[in-house]
């Protein structure tokens, strides 16, 4: 079994690509930020990673608004509800969807998102922004990645060559924690969707806890000495289990805990360049 570290030594200059991998190679993990540890609250974010088919990744991350009484809850929700809807879509979208059907597929999975978080607001007879929470979904399949974002958080690509590029980015806004959230008014109309074309070696996907980290401000440059190792260290760790549990240790590293307070969630996946084109050969 070929594994990699994520510590100091990790090789930067490791081999971007593993032979024949058809499928998405995956690490996800949440971490409670420290201003949460200290008032004893929970942990704001949720992430869900569902791979429906050889070479197709659907990702949803969500990062509960904190002044709503029921962040934890609304992330969740629209995690799995927006995650359900774009497996169910997809299904239907054949191979080969183009750029229309797939910004129809991200706008719908996001509109089922926020319905799943009002008829739970219904429930408990509460404002449904009560469960206000930002929304960034993802689908990643071998020729193409699309992604839809409504709040702060960004999708970061790897293409084939390693260099990277942020997709889908915080909104701009006169100060830089204010955002939007999918129960805004008119967040479905200001909503992010972006489809590149190409054969990506690895997508990341985080909430806003990450993102002073790993982006350039105020451009949203992607840090390369932040995802570069850890793109290596999930392609080269081939069991997914460690893969998540390296990665848990790392966000919970004091190198993370010195640069935000915040809850932090990322998702990884790596995709080998050299695969057969028959995902069932």
């Amino acid at each position: 079994m070929t594994t990699a570290t994520l510590d100091e030594d990790v090789n930067v200059d490791a081999p971007l690509h593993s032979p024949r991998r058809s499928e998405w190679q995956t690490a996800a993990a949440s971490k409670r930020g420290s201003r949460h540890e200290a008032t004893g609250a929970g942990c704001e974010d949720s992430y869900q990673v569902v791979q429906p088919a050889p070479g197709v990744l659907a990702i949803a991350v969500a990062d509960g608004a904190g002044s709503a009484k029921l962040a934890e809850v609304g992330a969740k929700i629209v995690t799995e509800h927006g995650v359900a809807q774009a497996c169910a879509s997809l299904e239907q979208a054949g191979d080969a969807p183009d750029d229309s059907a797939l910004q129809r597929l991200l706008e719908e999975a996001m509109a089922a998102a926020l319905t799943a978080v009002q008829a739970e607001a219904a429930t408990r007879e509460v404002d449904y922004r009560d469960l206000a929470s930002t929304m960034i979904l993802v689908i990643a399949h071998r020729e193409f990645i699309a992604a839809a974002q409504i709040g702060d958080g960004a999708t970061v690509i790897a293409d084939e060559a390693g260099n990277l590029h942020a997709l889908t980015v915080p909104p701009p806004g006169e100060y830089i924690n204010e955002t939007i959230f999918l129960t805004s008014t008119d967040a479905l109309q200001r909503m992010q969707v972006r489809v590149w074309r190409g054969r990506a070696s690895g997508v990341a996907a985080f909430s806003d806890g990450l993102q002073m980290l790993c982006l350039k401000w105020p451009e949203f440059e992607p840090h390369a000495a932040f995802f570069t190792p850890l793109f290596n260290f999930v392609r080269n760790t081939t069991d997914e289990a460690e893969a998540t549990s390296g990665l848990e240790s790392f966000l919970l590293s004091e190198r993370v805990a010195q640069l935000t307070d915040d809850d932090v969630t990322l998702v990884l996946a790596t995709l080998g360049n050299d695969y057969d084109d028959d995902p069932q050969s």
